[in-house]
């Protein structure tokens, strides 16, 4: 969480956070009522094509921007209610997860913060971590919203964690596309904004980290098939481990 709280003293980290939170809300209510899933909650959100690629290039200031646009896509679409509370939090984990864990998911990440779309295992990883993220942001809204009554957690879990995932896979090819050009031509790559380190250093907890947001997210969407657990319980449960996750990195 180091990265996530001193980026806002640096003021290109925090034009770049504006930057994402505008683009992220633009599109959310450019579509908002187009494609509507269950009606005030939730839509096939094309948004969901922007999280991973700018979590990956821009690490904090996405996963800040993300939050906060979300919630301005709710007070202008006309959505802005107690679920937007869950969305700001599982919005920020769509930003936060993808940079977090890239170098830190031991065996199948880089051991450099880098991209390169030729090389087998960084295509593994950014799947895997497009799985746990969109799983883990949708354990985390759909606990909440269950709990209010509202959705119930088993339907929403599912809508939601298949709108990220594949919003996720249509964001490779845009990885691909501006990658060389936010970091080659524009140094705008959060690393090197920050002036963050970029090793081979394994963190042994940020390790732990990705491992416990993997189980979790298995175990988030696909417990209750498994054990003799309630929905509510396995969303509890997972919510409680994702959280404790996010603060290991």
């Amino acid at each position: 969480m180091r990265s996530a709280i001193y980026m806002w003293k640096n003021t290109r980290m925090i034009a770049l956070c504006a930057t994402c939170a505008a683009i992220y809300a633009a599109t959310l209510l450019a579509f908002k009522t187009a494609f509507p899933l269950i009606p005030g909650i939730t839509e096939v959100r094309v948004a969901n094509v922007f999280p991973m690629t700018l979590g990956f290039l821009f690490g904090p200031a996405a996963a800040w921007g993300l939050a906060i646009g979300n919630v301005i896509g709710d007070i202008f679409g006309g959505t802005l209610g107690p679920g937007s509370i869950a969305g700001f939090f599982g919005n920020f984990l769509l930003g936060y997860l993808p940079y977090t864990m890239w170098t830190n998911f031991f065996p199948f990440s880089p051991r450099s913060y880098v991209w390169d779309r030729k090389k087998f295992f960084h295509w593994v990883t950014f799947i895997l971590i497009n799985f746990v993220s969109s799983a883990s942001c949708a354990i985390l809204i759909s606990t909440f919203l269950d709990f209010l009554g509202l959705v119930p957690y088993p339907i929403l879990s599912k809508i939601i964690t298949i709108n990220d995932f594949i919003g996720g896979l249509i964001s490779a090819f845009l990885l691909i596309t501006v990658y060389e050009t936010v970091k080659g031509h524009l140094g705008l790559m959060w690393i090197d904004v920050m002036d963050f380190e970029n090793g081979p250093k394994i963190r042994l907890k940020s390790v732990l980290g990705c491992y416990i947001l993997l189980v979790s997210s298995f175990f988030g969407i696909f417990g209750p098939y498994l054990f003799s657990l309630s929905y509510g319980s396995t969303g509890f449960i997972s919510t409680l481990l994702i959280l404790f996750s996010v603060f290991l990195f």
